[in-house]
């Protein structure tokens, strides 16, 4: 399994090259696609009353990055009697151990 990447070679321009490791690709889930999302955290001033201020005031949000819960693991899959090595979320692990590994990698195409 491999992936097609491009690269840009200063002699001739762009080439392509087979890229063998997925697991050197973002932050994604290779089962259920979840990846790095973008969120807020509120932004708060000011002392709380029960401390003697005058209560704490929201003045802004400011980004943050809220990232999956990954992992990166082999799963025995019986059925082929080998190891498959998987980069997945902690959900995504649960999900494997409710249907079954051989199942689970075959839908999301991973064998």
């Amino acid at each position: 399994m491999g992936f097609v990447i491009c690269v840009k070679d200063s002699s001739s321009g762009w080439s392509k090259g087979i890229r063998r490791n997925f697991l050197d690709m973002s932050r994604v889930c290779s089962i259920r696609g979840s990846k790095v999302r973008v969120g807020r955290k509120i932004h708060r001033s000011g002392l709380a009353k029960k401390k003697g201020g005058i209560g704490r005031h929201v003045t802004k949000t400011v980004k943050r990055k809220v990232s999956p819960n990954l992992h990166t693991k082999r799963v025995w899959v019986p059925e082929l009697s080998k190891y498959v090595r998987v980069k997945a979320s902690a959900k995504a692990f649960k999900t494997i151990n409710k249907n079954g590994a051989f199942a689970t990698l075959k839908k999301a195409g991973l064998i």
